[in-house]
Order: structure tokens, then sequence, then C-alpha cells
């Protein structure tokens, strides 16, 4: 039985290196360009909901963006409690491209992130109107280099692209953020592999909600902002209904946008993670058995199978979990880490799968998803 497991644990490594979008790659990264003589429109688009402590440094750079076209930012400040709204319209603006906004009460039905970017992008629509241009969609705790727009414009107007995501950098300071947060990224790839999203013969959609620039015509193609409004992964609904309507997509790494909010202890990531896993399963006690059956069998097994099995059945643990490690490391060098946190993966797999199982619990205890002070039981999974 334990060389059976070891074996269906190789068989498996073996289809996900050679058969998954090459997902364990470090993924593409969009480099900075220069200025181009074509300048679309960008609306800059930012829900805020008591972001006191990052939204000046947000907007800071939103501002000063090296742009040459029609650019604007729109801010809904979604009835925060701390100041949000005050702090950015405190800012130096000059050239008048901010426009903060008061969010109005959420309609039933709407998830509340997504009823701040609506509000933002129905007056980003009201200001400049048309189908021309682009909208970029980002949250309050990213800070943008100053050539981070023209880089995302030039990607889409070279490549006729509908939509270009990237996954920003994240922080990685603590000991809880050195041994999980890379994690975050190479699950993410190992669920939606990055080329297979570009591809347009694959139905692999996803997006990054930290930086997603769209066509006007694309968001007005799958009906606006009002065709995800229950989503409470807004990324990736966004990005599946863009693909369907015949739209090219495109998502990878930046270099020239990072996250500023920290994660110092294991207990804010899992709160990140629980926030959306059993969403991400459909709510689904079917998925979620099949996926920790799942996460045991990939992560685990080959682990223990090396350590306390013997003969064949430790080989093929030793080359799974090799294998396992090996695809691991192009993510830690990404984040300039040795490879030798690898070896963790296993302990990893085993909170990320205890988080999954803690956002079931949460869902089928009436709590549902928590974020921002609100609580979320009735919404729509990522289509």
């Amino acid at each position: 039985m334990i060389a059976l497991l070891a074996g269906l644990s190789t068989v498996i490594w073996i289809a996900l290196l050679g058969f998954h979008g090459r997902f364990w790659q470090a993924g593409p990264v969009l480099r900075r360009v220069p200025k181009t003589s074509s300048a679309p429109a960008v609306s800059v688009v930012v829900p805020a909901r008591d972001e006191a402590e990052s939204i000046q440094s947000c907007l800071s750079s939103l501002l000063t963006q090296d742009y040459a076209g029609d650019y604007r930012i729109v801010l809904t400040d979604d009835r925060s409690e701390d100041g949000t709204g005050a702090l950015a319209r405190a800012l130096p603006d000059p050239s008048h491209r901010l426009t903060v906004i008061d969010g109005q009460v959420r309609p039933s039905g709407w998830s509340g992130k997504l009823w701040a970017v609506q509000q933002a992008v129905t007056r980003a629509l009201a200001d400049r109107p048309g189908d021309d241009g682009y909208i970029l969609l980002t949250d309050a705790d990213i800070e943008h280099d100053p050539h981070h727009v023209v880089t995302l414009v030039e990607k889409a107007e070279r490549e006729g692209l509908d939509m270009v995501s990237e996954m920003v950098e994240l922080n990685c300071v603590s000991v809880a953020e050195k041994a999980l947060v890379p994690a975050f990224v190479f699950f993410f790839a190992l669920l939606y592999p990055f080329a297979r999203v570009a591809d347009p013969k694959s139905r692999t959609a996803a997006a990054a909600g930290g930086t997603i620039l769209i066509r006007r015509a694309a968001l007005a193609r799958i009906g606006g902002i009002a065709a995800l409004r229950g989503a409470l992964i807004d990324d990736c609904t966004l990005a599946a209904h863009v693909k369907r309507s015949g739209g090219r997509i495109y998502l990878g790494h930046s270099c020239l946008a990072r996250s500023i909010r920290p994660y110092p202890h294991p207990s804010d990531i899992w709160r990140m993670i629980a926030r959306t896993a059993y969403v991400q399963l459909r709510y689904s006690p079917l998925m979620l058995v099949g996926t920790v059956l799942g996460m045991i069998l990939v992560w685990i097994v080959p682990a223990l199978v090396m350590l306390c099995g013997k003969g064949t059945a430790r080989r093929l643990g030793a080359i799974a979990w090799t294998a396992s490690m090996a695809s691991y490391v192009p993510t830690l060098r990404r984040f300039q880490m040795s490879p030798l946190w690898a070896v963790l993966l296993p302990f990893v797999a085993m909170f990320y799968t205890a988080a999954t199982i803690g956002s079931a619990v949460d869902h089928h205890r009436g709590r549902g998803v928590r974020w921002k002070n609100r609580a979320y039981t009735e919404a729509t999974h990522a289509g």
C-alpha cells in the first residue's frame, strides 16, 4: 500500500512537471519600458476601506506616474472609519488628477469591494465617456513605480491584449512571511499556470487583483462590473468573463509594483487564505475532501515515505519529494531566498490545508467570509 501511494505521488509529479503549463517556472515579468508614442487614456480605480496606513503611499505613487496620455484616478472611500478619505483628499494634486468619492450603502447582492469599484468606474466613465482607452484596477495597499502604467499599457497595445494583470511583489521579511508567502504565489501558479492563462485555446483564466489593466471596450462587452457583483474572488472572475467573451489576457509577475501590507504572523496569513479558500472550492464538501486528499498525496506522502519507508517505496518517495522541492526553487529565487526553504514544503502544505479546512468550517458555522469588518454569507464563487 505504501509503495502504491509513493508510486502514485511520483506519477502525479511527472504529470505536473511535464504537462501542467510549466507552472513551476518563475513566470513572465514585465520590465520597465520608456515612454511610447501611443498613450491612450487611462482611468485608475482604487477601492479603499480603512486604509489609512497605506493610502497616501499608494496614491502618491499613482499621482507621480510618468504617463503622457489622459490620466485620471478615482478613489472610492468605502465608508472608512479611520480617515482614509480625508488623508486622500489632503494629498497635493497640482494636475487635478485625483477624484475622491464617498461610497454609498452597499446594495444587496454586491460584495463590498466590487460595489466600491463599481462606483469609481461609474464616475470614471462619466468624467470621460466612451469605450476607448483603459481602466486600471488596483488596491489601496500597492505602491507603483513611476513607469508602471506606461509599461502595462505598452504590453496591452503591443500584443493586442484586453487585460494585463500582475502579481505584485509581496512582503517577505518576517519568518512567517518567508515560510508561507512564497508558497502562496507558488500554489496560485499551480492552480492557474500563467502559460495557460495567456493561451487563447485554454479555458484557464486568472488575474491578480493588485494590478488589472482592462480595456474599456472589454469591460463593456462583459456587462461591466455589474456582471461580477457578487463575486468574492473578483479578480479571477473578471478574467474568466473576459476570456469567455473572446478577449486575450495576460498574467505575470510585477517588478514595478509592490504590496505594502505586512503579514508578520502566521495568523495573518491564515486569515488571508481562509477568506476565500472555500469559495474557490465552490462551497463543495466533496471538493474539499478531494483537495485535502490531493494535498496529502502530492506534498506530504512523498516526504513521509522517504523518511519512514523502505526499499522501492522509499526510492519513489525520494523522487516525488525531490521533484516537489525542485519545482519550488524558481519561486524561492524570485523572492531571493535560499533553496533550502523548499524542505519545509510538507509543513507549509499542512498549514494551507488546515486553513482551507478552517475556511469551510467558518462557512458551515455561518460565519461566511470576513474582510474589513464585513461578513459575506451569500456570494458567488470565481466564474
